[in-house]
């Protein structure tokens, strides 16, 4: 426990730095002393990685203020740098935004991925315990976190530079790439990772044999990548790109194959209950970051509760960000819904995912992970996992992929797969409108506060195009983030993306 307590402050050291890009030595993460020649140096480089990403998502709430804040629909009572985001203001002059304007602690992800995959051959060839095995799982695991990263980065900023060796020379020296040579490449990478990865650790997969580093399945499951997480993102990746075949192609390997991974579906009970779906790891994290209780990973910032919870849940008179109360019932508009209801007279039947709703300050309380998973208004340290996708994210992107693809049958099928989980009667273009629309309003029901929708509106207009604004927005570039003044001042070959000049 000791060394997985110093692994995660070191990390929140190195996350916080302002220094440049290739100033955080992802090595530091193996000891000094032994450096790459040991399968314990393996292990704690190959952890290193997915700490640096965990901590790339945490850092300044930056998950939740990228994918839920910049819609509008979330608003603040009283924070300037929050109502600057969701009125996309986003050269506005706040710490915060100058933060999440900088893809400094991105690239920590990918120099330390790029030297792993550079050095992790000498640990092979000095110390006989670490077998081919096992390097070649670590390996796609490595490609598979670099790969993620950059496909993070490109629905952030578009253009960013590619860097695919950590000897390549100092990154002031990179210009950007362009980002859909980027997506392509990240495609590849995928790929290639999921050929190598097991569909689950230390369960006799003949990808990964015996117990992966001398622990069994349940050390690891919810914790690393497999097989279906690379298919899972890989569908994203081509749903970002409005390529709905590709999209349709690599969830349903998903939805073909989500049972040898042990990953089901879960109740909405299980979603939103303290101690549930979010709390600690979980097999049926697709890909999730966990913050452990019992190993002292929760913390005060860096989870979505830091910025949704108050009072009753928790003891802060207002909260940062919260969803008024005439969107809401926009959103939860059908009485039989487990997750969120009210009765005919406007009281909540069902109240999963809001607590207070006819207060001031409806308080969205679907994640609610307080210290070790309980209901404790009195104490404000959260370990909720942060959650990239999951089964029912997928579904739902398949559906989306397959009614874009003029599908409409098998879209219908998916949908309703999560509606009838729900409470909810099966879809019907009487009742629940267009199916486009009635997919997105699933995803944003059941997907909420989990860093979604954002991404999702664009795609969303991308396909619909009849909203002029978003519509211009997405011509000019205006989707993306401005590239923050410390990049461009380290970099002279780093241009402003044209819609923040």
């Amino acid at each position: 426990m000791k060394n997985k307590i110093v692994l995660f402050f070191v990390v929140l050291i190195t996350s916080s730095s302002c220094s440049s890009m290739l100033d955080v030595d992802s090595t530091r993460l193996v000891s000094e002393k032994n450096k790459w020649t040991s399968l314990e140096d393996a292990r704690a480089s190959i952890l290193g990685v997915y700490a640096l990403t965990k901590a790339a998502l945490g850092d300044y709430n930056a998950h939740w203020l990228y994918g839920e804040m910049r819609t509008g629909e979330f608003i603040s009572p009283n924070r300037q740098d929050l109502k600057a985001i969701g009125r996309n203001d986003l050269n506005a002059s706040y710490p915060a935004l100058e933060a999440l304007s900088n893809w400094r602690r991105w690239y920590a992800v990918v120099n330390s991925a790029n030297t792993f995959l550079e050095r992790i051959h000498e640990i092979r060839a000095a110390d006989n315990r670490y077998t081919e095995n096992t390097m070649e799982v670590d390996i796609a695991q490595a490609r598979f976190l670099r790969a993620f990263a950059y496909f993070y980065m490109v629905r952030i900023w578009g253009d960013v530079p590619l860097i695919a060796s950590s000897r390549e020379g100092n990154f002031e020296d990179m210009p950007k790439e362009d980002g859909n040579k980027i997506l392509a490449w990240v495609e590849q990478e995928l790929l290639a990772a999921g050929e190598k990865l097991p569909y689950r650790y230390s369960a006799n997969d003949e990808q990964q044999q015996g117990d992966y580093y001398n622990e069994n399945s349940g050390r690891w499951d919810g914790a690393l990548v497999r097989k279906v997480t690379a298919y899972a993102i890989l569908a994203h990746v081509a749903a970002w790109q409005s390529n709905y075949a590709d999209a349709a192609a690599y969830s349903k390997f998903v939805l073909d194959n989500y049972s040898k991974a042990s990953i089901g579906y879960i109740s909405t009970s299980t979603l939103t209950n303290a101690n549930g779906f979010f709390f600690n790891k979980n097999i049926n994290h697709l890909l999730g970051f966990n913050y452990d209780w019992g190993h002292v990973e929760s913390s005060f910032t860096g989870h979505i509760e830091e910025l949704t919870l108050a009072a009753p849940v928790v003891d802060k008179t207002v909260p940062d960000m919260y969803l008024p109360k005439e969107v809401i019932l926009d959103v939860f508009d059908e009485m039989s819904d487990e997750r969120f209801s009210i009765d005919t007279l406007g009281n909540p039947v069902t109240e999963n995912y809001f607590r207070n709703f006819n207060g001031r300050y409806p308080i969205f309380s679907k994640i609610k992970c307080i210290q070790g998973g309980i209901a404790d208004p009195t104490f404000r340290i959260f370990s909720s996992a942060t959650i990239i996708t999951r089964l029912e994210d997928v579904t739902l992107l398949r559906a989306e992929a397959l009614a874009a693809l003029g599908e409409s049958n098998g879209a219908i099928l998916l949908l309703d797969e999560i509606r009838e989980r729900r409470g909810l009667e099966k879809y019907t273009q009487a009742v629940n409108g267009d199916l486009i629309d009635a997919i997105f309003l699933e995803r944003q029901r059941e997907l909420m506060g989990e860093g979604h929708r954002w991404y999702d509106l664009v795609r969303y207009n991308r396909i619909k195009n009849n909203d002029p604004d978003f519509v211009n927005l997405i011509q000019s570039g205006g989707i993306y983030w401005p590239i923050s003044k410390d990049i461009r001042n380290q970099n002279k070959k780093i241009v402003q993306n044209d819609y923040w000049k």
